[in-house]
């Protein structure tokens, strides 16, 4: 198959071109490794060639993807990102506080495994300024894409005043609450929990 008659199928069914899924799929083998070193040796004493290797690419192609070894984690932030965001917009617009949260928290009912192995590289962004930036920066982007998914279920055309402030409390309590959860002894019993617990907070608004 062509390039173009991949394209073409691609647009019949909704799903990216295969190049484009081959591409997304190499930059999350690469972030699932570069956690992966991260964890084990830290950030300081991983090479980018190691986390080339470990994905089983070169390191030279590491570099198209990314600018730097601390940013190859994005793509699981993204992810998480973009989940979120999609599970937003399959929601009513008449749907209530119970229900919103209901609706984020499921996204990060992940298996215990991959919750441990995200919370543990959530604990290494409180003292590596390098993958701090990236973590701030994800969240940096997610908060258009939790404000056009909140305008969509409120029926409007894109956000307005209200929908963009709720899409950045949303995304503040989002980015807390895990931080809060991965930091802190005295936690729920689970990242999902930790999220609820903190949209609740967030919605009963400032003290009067």
């Amino acid at each position: 198959m062509t390039g173009h008659q991949q394209t073409r199928a691609a647009e019949r069914t909704g799903r990216p071109p295969l190049t484009e899924r081959r591409k997304a799929e190499t930059r999350l083998e690469v972030a699932r490794a570069a956690v992966h070193l991260f964890l084990a040796k830290g950030v300081a004493d991983t090479s980018v060639e190691e986390i080339a290797a470990l994905a089983g690419i070169s390191a030279r192609t590491l570099w198209r993807y990314f600018p730097s070894k601390e940013s190859c984690v994005m793509p699981l932030l993204v992810s998480g990102i973009e989940q979120t965001a999609a599970r937003l917009r399959s929601g009513r617009g008449d749907q209530g506080l119970v229900d919103l949260v209901g609706i984020v928290a499921s996204g990060h009912a992940e298996t215990p495994e991959a919750a441990a192995e995200m919370l543990n590289l959530v604990k290494l962004t409180r003292t590596d300024p390098g993958l701090r930036a990236v973590w701030l920066e994800a969240h940096r982007e997610a908060e258009p894409a939790f404000a056009e998914a909140l305008a969509h279920r409120a029926g409007l055309a894109e956000p307005d005043l209200a929908t963009a402030i709720q899409a950045a409390m949303l995304n503040g309590a989002l980015r807390v609450a895990v931080e809060h959860h991965a930091f802190s002894a005295e936690t729920p019993a689970s990242l999902a929990a930790a999220i609820a617990e903190a949209l609740t907070i967030a919605a009963r608004g400032l003290p009067a």
